[in-house]
């Protein structure tokens, strides 16, 4: 294999990683140090329109890990789908507290994943420590009395 071969395989594979970080980003992952961790991703303001609609509050579905704890890990793709499933219906914030200490004490976190369930005005209806299975969470809204 001759030096152009190679230094095209180069380029070509800093592309392909070039091209699945930025997907990732897309889809709420946001990646460092070889790690991707599901982010809480706003979307770009837009500007004002007279007409624009009022959004109201949504309740919220908090998930405290780290991107590299394994039950974590299974539940990024689980959060990931609520989030676009649930979108306009439910926030889902995913915090990774190996990353940003201070909220896992501003939470209280014992163990990690925690998953803390709060209605539209920001009261904490419910938490759940360790994996928690989509139809679970789901469950445990439609217990909660909240409609998605």
């Amino acid at each position: 294999m001759n030096n152009w071969q190679k230094l095209l395989i180069v380029v070509a594979l800093i592309g392909a990683v070039a091209f699945v970080v930025e997907h990732k980003k897309r889809q709420g992952f946001i990646c460092a140090g070889g790690v991707c961790t599901l982010q809480d991703v706003k979307p770009v303001a837009q500007p004002a329109v007279a007409e624009a609609p009022v959004q109201k509050p949504l309740p919220r579905l908090l998930d405290l890990g780290a991107g590299k704890c394994v039950p974590c890990k299974m539940m990024a793709p689980i959060l990931d789908e609520l989030k676009i499933t649930y979108a306009g219906k439910l926030e889902v914030v995913f915090i990774d507290v190996w990353e940003n200490k201070q909220a896992g004490e501003q939470y209280g976190i014992r163990m990690i994943p925690t998953q803390i369930f709060y209605d539209a005005e920001g009261k904490e209806l419910f938490r759940h420590e360790g994996f928690f299975a989509k139809e679970d969470i789901l469950a445990k809204w439609k217990e909660l009395g909240v409609n998605l």
